[in-house]
């Protein structure tokens, strides 16, 4: 049994259903077991792609841009390029407050908001859940701190405010273990089969 179940994953079939009840809980909702969610499903999926994206996991962008789109057109949403404003708001954020000067990084800030503020006609909120999403990611307390000024002003309502930061970190959370593991397992089955071992 158990070599069945090594056969299916590198990591094993229960880590994996671990994985995938983690997975429905950060996005679909698990009834009468998931909390709440206070952003909507097509939100938090925006935020995983991003995540993809910043992290570089094929498998996980092209997951959840499926989902994406698939979401986009069940809701009707209006057009928009929005693949190509989420690769101009990892571009903005993979700028760091510790690799440039005072100058640059208030310079940074006003360009941001500006981005943000434009990419917020298109989907309200996006490039500031993201920017606290890689925050949150790369434990970047400067980034946070941006990001997190923009979210009171979106969310005045203190409870509104602390569901938004539960969604945008469960999602940081789920897609940090998620694009490791999507990363490495072709890694790691290549060097367990250099062993004779086949998974």
């Amino acid at each position: 049994m158990a070599e069945k179940a090594l056969r299916s994953s590198v990591q094993g079939q229960p880590f994996n259903d671990v994985l995938n009840e983690l997975h429905a809980h950060t996005f679909s909702g698990v009834p009468g077991e998931s909390d709440p969610f206070t952003l909507s499903e097509l939100d938090r999926e925006y935020i995983a792609y991003a995540l993809a994206l910043y992290y570089q996991c094929d498998h996980c962008h092209q997951y959840h841009g499926r989902t994406v789109a698939r979401l986009r057109e069940q809701s009707n949403c209006p057009d928009w390029d929005w693949q190509g404003e989420i690769v101009k708001l990892i571009l903005f954020l993979r700028t760091s407050h510790d690799s440039i000067s005072i100058m640059e990084w208030n310079g940074w800030i006003e360009a941001w908001r500006n981005f943000s503020d434009r990419v917020h006609h298109h989907r309200q909120g996006l490039g500031s859940n993201i920017a606290y999403a890689i925050g949150i990611a790369r434990a970047d307390e400067h980034l946070m701190t941006v990001a997190f000024d923009s979210l009171v002003t979106l969310y005045p309502d203190d409870a509104t405010l602390l569901g938004v930061i539960r969604d945008i970190d469960r999602v940081v959370v789920f897609m940090k273990a998620a694009t490791s593991k999507n990363r490495t397992d072709p890694i790691l089955r290549e060097q367990l089969k250099s062993r004779g071992i086949r998974v």
